[in-house]
């Protein structure tokens, strides 16, 4: 049994370099720099005209907290039925209430737009106010997969939870333990060696390229103030091979 690799990306330049990489998934998104807000329909088509990779969209209309309004609900509930119609296989979703627990009420007109198809649970998790039993509810809510940390700032520093979690995993009484934050090849070996349950990861891979503007005009940010115009942040296939080869290489013949 192979393990899996989720690559998110958010252009059709690194989902190629992650397709080459051998990525067995992609998690479609966009704005990266703000962790990930919901795709264009447009780049999933591109994707599917060149790739038959499972491919699952990320649900966020915005940068910041998982507390959504109805009508933000509601805007993710049409952008999943347009998604799905144009060849989705997944979803990525999560909201909270105030007091940090999982909204099922919120969750309810996701989980019925997106039925039949694969869901994971998205970094929310961590933000929750208890991560393990987030994970729970997020299994009898029927979602296959949650994405974490470990409820901390990358997986390595989250590897206790993420551990209590594989246990629930492994026992059959929880979903998917999709391990993020900070992976690479480096990363999946180590907890490949410590926690024999961890066998799916998701990363990011990216690398900056030099951007192709020879007149650069300083100190005018199109947005977020310090961030840098001139380098574009794309998955690296390179670091992809380098983890999925980590991957493969952690699991004995037969496994």
């Amino acid at each position: 049994m192979s393990g899996l690799l989720e690559v998110c990306v958010d252009s059709l330049v690194s989902a190629r370099a992650a397709i080459a990489g051998g990525a067995d998934r992609l998690e479609l998104c966009s704005a990266l720099a703000v962790g990930g807000l919901t795709p264009s329909p447009d780049l999933l088509v591109q994707i599917r005209r060149e790739s038959s990779i499972p491919v699952r969209c990320l649900m966020r209309p915005r940068a910041g907290d998982f507390l959504y309004t109805p009508e933000e609900i509601q805007l993710m509930a049409m952008e999943i039925a347009r998604l799905r119609d144009l060849g989705a296989d997944g979803f990525v979703i999560g909201c909270l209430t105030p007091e940090g627990e999982l909204d099922d009420s919120a969750m309810a007109p996701l989980l019925d737009a997106a039925r039949g198809k694969g869901l994971t649970l998205h970094r929310c998790v961590d933000v929750s106010r208890d991560p393990v039993q987030t994970y729970q509810a997020a299994g009898r809510l029927g979602l296959d997969t949650v994405l974490t940390s470990g409820g901390a700032a990358n997986c390595s520093a989250g590897k206790e939870t993420i551990a209590a979690m594989l246990a629930l995993q492994d026992a059959g009484k929880g979903p998917q333990v999709l391990v993020g934050a900070g992976v690479n090849a480096d990363v999946i070996t180590a907890f490949r060696r410590e926690l024999s349950g961890a066998r799916a990861f998701h990363m990011s891979g990216k690398e900056n390229r030099e951007s192709g503007m020879r007149f650069r005009r300083e100190g005018v940010p199109m947005g977020i103030p310090g961030l840098d115009e001139w380098h574009i942040s794309q998955t690296s296939a390179h670091a992809v091979r380098l983890a999925r080869q980590a991957l493969d290489g952690s699991f004995p013949i037969g496994y």
